[in-house]
């Protein structure tokens, strides 16, 4: 008993391997510290690239993507024959047109509609049939226009005025939506409108003088 009380408490002696407490929290932190530099890197490389993401589009939109306004040129009119109608005789006007596609990628439309103005008055209408133009190409367009006679008449004095001069100054404006197919995959809708102010020969049907003002619109 007495042996038992005068027993004094033993303690573990430290392993010899063992770290002391502020290495410990030494090594702890380095970890941290390239943690925090590894996440860094990994955010500095993700915007770099989201950077050079956003700088190839901006490029790809300011060269491929850029809609550039088409160009259209009258190239011949020519009575065809009368066009059938019960309620007035009307006659047909084939018109021939150049349109000059100055984008990368092609244009494709399915129909249009063409409208003609003789000094301020409507007095016929056309539609455009379906196409393509390649990018960077040209196509010529053929349209048959049905010219109402009564409306064309209206003014009978100043018209034959105008058949006295030889010249009959007209007015046409064309409408044709289509898509654009970028890389053959992206297809964008796009309408090209075109505003010409023509001047024809008469009787020969010639182009004497045009002026056109043409414009493509991407609708997204």
């Amino acid at each position: 008993m007495a042996s038992e009380a005068c027993s004094l408490p033993t303690h573990t002696a430290p392993s010899p391997d063992a770290k002391p407490l502020h290495d410990v929290d030494d090594d702890l932190r380095r970890r941290r510290r390239r943690r925090r530099r590894r996440c860094c890197i990994c955010a500095l490389v993700t915007l770099g690239v989201l950077l050079l993401l956003g700088v190839t589009l901006l490029a790809l939109f300011l060269t491929v993507l850029r809609v550039r306004d088409p160009s259209t040129r009258l190239l011949s009119a020519r009575v065809v024959g009368p066009a059938p109608s019960l309620a007035q005789p009307n006659f047909t006007v084939l018109l021939a047109a150049a349109m000059h596609n100055p984008n990368y990628v092609s244009f494709s439309y399915a129909s249009g509609t063409a409208g003609l103005w003789y000094r301020g008055i409507h007095v016929g209408d056309a539609q455009v049939g379906p196409s393509r133009i390649p990018g960077r190409g040209d196509e010529t367009v053929q349209l048959e226009l049905t010219v109402l006679t009564a409306d064309f008449t209206k003014d009978m004095a100043q018209l034959i005025k105008d058949i006295e001069a030889g010249a009959l100054p007209l007015d046409a404006s064309a409408r044709i939506p289509g898509k654009v197919a970028v890389f053959g995959v992206f297809k964008l809708n796009v309408v090209a409108y075109s505003d010409c102010h023509v001047v024809v020969g008469f009787p020969d049907m010639d182009i004497r003088g045009q002026e056109c003002h043409d414009h493509a619109k991407l609708i997204l």
